[in-house]
C-alpha cells in the first residue's frame, strides 16, 4: 500500500484545520493510518522555529525576509526527513497543514523575494517531494480578517501583517494553483463546512483506490 501526501493551503482563517480534521476522521474510519501534521512545527526543531518566527516578538526583533525564508526551509527539511517521508514509506496518508506553496505565497508573493528562488530553496529542503493533492481553501481577504478577529487571541507575526500583504498572499496561492492544476483542488472557503468536506472526499476517494 503506497502512501498519499495531502496538503491544505490558504490564508489564515480559511478553515484548513477544520477540513483537515474532518478528512483525518474519514480516512481513519476506512482503516488508513493517518499522520496529521503541519508546517512549521511538525518536529521538535520545527516547534522551536515556529515559536520564534510566529511568536518571537521582541525576542528576535525584525526578521529579514531571507532569514525568514531560510528558517522555514530548515523546518521543512527536518519535517520531511523525520515525519513525512517515513510515514509515506510505510503507506500512511499524510494530512498536512501548509507546505511549499505557503512559502511561495508568503515569502515569495508576500515578501519582496523572487518566487523562483523560494521554489528552488523549498524543493532543495524537501528533496524534491511534492504532495499528491493540495487543497486550496480560497477566501476573500476581508472575510478572512473577520474570521481571525472573531477567533480572538493574539495575532501572530503573519496574521498581523497589513491587508495588502494578505492580498498578495492570496494571489500567490491562486498563481500556484494555476501553474499546477492537476495537483490542486481549489475551493471557495466561504461555502458551508459540509459542502467543502464532500468536495474534498470526491477528490480523495479515488486516490485511495489507486
Amino acid at each position: 500500500m503506497s502512501g498519499i501526501f495531502i496538503t491544505f493551503e490558504g490564508g489564515d482563517g480559511a478553515g484548513k484545520s477544520t477540513q483537515a480534521e474532518l478528512l483525518e476522521a474519514w480516512l481513519a474510519s476506512r482503516g488508513r493510518e493517518v499522520v496529521r501534521t503541519r508546517e512549521p512545527g511538525g518536529t521538535r526543531l520545527g516547534a522551536e522555529i515556529r515559536r520564534l518566527l510566529l511568536h518571537g516578538g521582541e525576542e528576535i526583533g525584525d526578521v529579514d525576509p531571507r532569514a525568514e525564508a531560510l528558517l522555514y526551509a530548515a523546518d521543512r527539511a527536518q519535517h520531511v526527513a523525520k515525519v513525512v517521508r517515513p510515514a509515506l514509506g510505510r503507506g500512511a496518508v499524510v494530512v498536512q497543514d501548509r507546505y511549499i506553496d505557503s512559502s511561495l505565497a508568503y515569502q515569495g508573493a508576500g515578501r519582496p523575494l523572487e518566487v523562483a528562488e523560494i521554489r528552488e530553496l523549498s524543493e532543495w529542503a524537501a528533496s524534491g517531494l511534492w504532495p499528491t493533492l493540495t487543497v486550496l481553501l480560497d477566501l476573500d481577504t476581508a472575510e478572512a480578517a473577520k474570521r481571525r478577529s472573531a477567533r480572538g487571541g493574539v495575532a501572530d507575526r503573519l496574521e498581523a501583517e497589513a491587508a495588502e500583504f494578505h492580498g498578495r498572499v492570496r494571489e500567490g496561492f491562486l498563481a500556484c494553483a494555476s501553474a499546477d492544476p492537476d495537483r490542486f483542488l481549489v475551493l471557495d472557503a466561504a461555502q458551508p463546512v459540509d459542502e467543502l468536506h464532500t468536495a474534498i472526499l470526491a477528490r480523495v476517494a479515488p486516490l485511495l483506490q489507486g
